[in-house]
């Protein structure tokens, strides 16, 4: 299997495996549940330039984080599903 690495300000997410809902005797189809907003950061980029210098970035590869509900770009890599987001897409990271 190859591995991802994302370029610039880009983050390579795994998202936080939810598990299945039963609600009563009926069972919740994935198609029917929100996406997580939670997940694992598996690779980051080198970060952005500003004014014609490197700025890294503030996340790094095993934080768990935060990012809105309709970011990034949904791949597949390996059986998992993992989003490719812009930094700026991380609205903050879980602290445990």
């Amino acid at each position: 299997m190859a591995s991802i690495k994302p370029l610039g300000d880009r983050v390579v997410v795994e998202p936080k495996n939810e598990s299945e809902e039963k609600i009563g005797s009926i069972i919740v189809p994935d198609t029917a549940k929100e996406k997580p907003q939670e997940g694992k950061v598996i690779a980051v980029g080198q970060g952005r330039y500003e004014d014609g210098k490197l700025v890294p970035l503030e996340v790094k590869v095993g934080d768990t984080v935060l990012y809105g509900k309709y970011s990034g770009t949904e791949i597949k890599q390996g059986g998992k599903e993992l989003l490719i987001i812009r930094e700026s897409d991380i609205l903050g990271v879980v602290s445990n």
